[in-house]
């Protein structure tokens, strides 16, 4: 038997590219890394584990904000090189800005711009 990581087409630095997706609403949270460790980890533990390219090292999702991410569904597209996370985000707040998408600007008149508040302010998460 194959293993499933064997399918799944990494990049050339070991990566795939990971979206994760509110389980219940469907809303695009965020976009991230994952390298073989990573995606097994989150598999095994049933929460969201990425590769922080800039620290080079695992990050779990949530490690130092506690918004983490409940692992609901793990899938992979036809190309089987891009992951879809279906979580459960706990504490609302995906994205490192406060918020709770990272997909939080919208280009209108050619110019981007703020469509989602801060829900809660970095400072008093990080």
């Amino acid at each position: 038997m194959t293993d499933w990581l064997d399918q799944i087409h990494w990049n050339s630095d070991g990566l795939v590219p990971a979206i994760a997706q509110d389980a219940d609403s469907g809303r695009i949270l965020m976009m991230a890394w994952m390298n073989r460790e990573a995606l097994k980890l989150s598999s095994e533990q049933g929460h969201a584990v990425y590769w922080s390219r800039s620290r080079n090292k695992l990050w779990h999702k949530g490690e130092s904000s506690g918004h983490v991410q409940k692992l609901h569904e793990i899938r992979l597209d036809c190309d089987e090189d891009v992951i879809v996370l279906k979580v459960e985000q706990v504490g609302g707040i995906a994205c490192h800005t406060g918020r709770e998408s990272c997909f939080y600007r919208v280009l209108r008149d050619g110019d981007w711009h703020v469509v989602e508040p801060v829900i809660k302010d970095p400072s008093e998460i990080y």
